[in-house]
């Protein structure tokens, strides 16, 4: 199927001829459904903290950072921003095809944004350039404005650079607001706050340039040493595409087409970082900084309630991983099997516990040896998101996971009415315990379901063509690692997914609450 010339570019490309292949089997067999039994809910799988537990894991968390722990904050930051205003470019299409303004701002979404053009961020980077008030502008100027390389280029920046929020003397970006964020909840105990941003390569000089005017400002003001990091996704995780009968698509050159597989690439950005706990959540869920208080709040009692799990998990780590099955007696099996099923929330395969002890012992042993993470969920408003479910695993056992919907085979009316019960979604806000007992790091890629990936229809030049996407971050490439779900308010979740949320009271300064 592969010329040399193939072999050569996919070689070039860091990946191989047998991932290639593999990739190509799925475009023909398909991915399996998920398979899953329940909803998690209040009461089963997920937990509901009250105040007194709050104050509880928060104080176990800042007793653990004084006594070391290295925490670090994981931010997905390479989203483009013109999503964002998909409306506004629609409207500009318009309006320099013909249509007056008039009749383009019979739109609602345009008429917002036109009529609160002086309360967003950005209005006073639109004054600074333009010379003029926001008020001055026409509908087509203040659009151009905003999007084009003549005036601010946002249609071309990522979210993470953009002014979000406005405060007295300054406005910030999704990026500074992280920075501020993770002082208040991961800073170390010498004052050091880690952060790891994923960008995209054209955007990577403009988030440095960001660092290096902004780093010793916040340092100062917060009392804090920022050590900011940033990376790629890698070309390596890159996957083929494939024409309408699933032959490699190819470009007009005849080279084959090779596309980012989606955030469950950056699954081998997360193994490459050295962390006790890393805290994960999106570049553009922020909020300024009199609304942050729920968000901290929540995110010390999710890490001390890992730190607590986790505690736990090392006591059976250690007594598996240094005794033979035959030196650990019953009682300490059925306190493995209990917390397993019990507070983990792991259903043993049918059978499982009548097996015999070495069975036991191997079954125990591997279900605990895994990386562990706490998701906090959300009540469902009506917000896009992944559901938190009870699925079935390939060994036979049932766990916790993350399932997005075009995960599940909504044709099968059980498992419609399954999906329907969900009560909650997670908003990517997770905390991870990446290590053993040991402090050694697990190798994250062992971890993942390869069958949870997803097959979509995209264009190219014209022509149709089948892109492959990765287990997404957190669903399917977290798939076997221990989960737990925590309602976290929905106070801790404020996304900006077009540019009028930022109209939102949430992204409003104080004075305009």
């Amino acid at each position: 199927m592969f010329t040399p010339k193939d072999i050569e570019q996919i070689t070039a490309h860091g990946s191989n001829i047998a991932t290639v292949e593999e990739q190509l089997l799925r475009f023909t067999q398909g991915f399996p459904p998920l398979h899953i039994t329940d909803a998690a809910t209040i009461g089963n799988g997920i937990i509901q903290l009250h105040d007194e537990e709050i104050n509880q894991f928060e104080k176990e968390y800042e007793t653990k950072l004084t006594e070391g722990l290295k925490p670090l904050k994981f931010v997905p930051a390479s989203g483009a921003a013109s999503r964002m205003f998909k409306a506004m470019f629609n409207a500009l299409e318009q309006l320099d095809a013909g249509k007056s303004e008039e009749e383009v701002l019979k739109n609602g979404e345009i008429a917002h944004f036109y009529k609160h053009l002086n309360q967003f961020a950005f209005q006073l980077e639109m004054e600074k350039k333009s010379g003029k008030q926001v008020s001055q502008l026409g509908l087509k100027e203040a659009i151009q404005l905003i999007l084009t390389e003549n005036g601010l280029d946002y249609g071309k920046l990522p979210k993470g650079l953009l002014a979000f929020h406005r405060y007295q003397q300054e406005t910030r970006t999704p990026f500074e607001e992280h920075l501020l964020e993770g002082a208040d909840y991961a800073r170390d105990s010498q004052g050091n706050v880690l952060l790891h941003f994923t960008v995209s390569p054209e955007h990577q000089a403009g988030f440095e340039k960001l660092t290096q005017e902004k780093q010793a400002f916040y340092e100062n003001q917060l009392n804090v040493r920022f050590s900011i990091q940033f990376s790629q996704q890698k070309p390596s995780t890159d996957t083929v595409a494939v024409d309408i009968n699933n032959e490699p698509f190819r470009e007009a050159n005849g080279s084959l087409l090779f596309r980012p597989a989606g955030h469950g690439a950056l699954l081998e950005n997360l193994n490459d970082l050295e962390a006790d706990l890393i805290f994960i959540k999106n570049i553009d869920n922020v909020v300024p900084d009199h609304l942050k208080g729920d968000t901290i709040r929540y995110k010390k009692a999710l890490a001390g309630m890992l730190l607590h799990v986790r505690q736990q998990v090392f006591y059976f780590q250690e007594m598996l991983d240094t005794h033979h099955y035959y030196a650990l007696n019953s009682a300490f099996y059925a306190e493995a099997a209990n917390f397993l099923e019990n507070i983990l929330r792991i259903q043993p395969p049918a059978n499982q516990y009548y097996a015999e002890k070495e069975e036991l012992y191997h079954y125990l042993k591997a279900k605990y040896n895994r990386p562990i993470r706490i998701c906090g969920m959300v009540k469902n408003e009506g917000e896009p998101g992944g559901g938190p479910f009870f699925a079935k695993n390939s060994d036979g056992s049932v766990s916790l996971q993350i399932a997005e919907s075009s995960q599940l085979d909504m044709q099968d009316p059980i498992q419609k009415e399954i999906a329907q019960e969900a009560t909650h979604f997670n908003p990517v806000d997770l905390v991870c315990a990446p290590k053993n007992y040991k402090g050694e790091k697990f190798n994250l890629l062992q971890f993942r379901d390869p069958d949870t990936g997803f097959i979509s229809i995209k264009s190219k030049d014209g022509k149709e063509l089948k892109a492959q996407e990765l287990p997404g971050l957190w669903n399917g490439a977290m798939a076997n690692w221990i989960t737990l779900f925590a309602e976290v308010p929905v106070s801790t979740f404020n996304p900006v997914k077009t540019v009028n949320d930022l109209l939102r009271k949430e992204h409003q300064p104080k004075s305009y609450n």
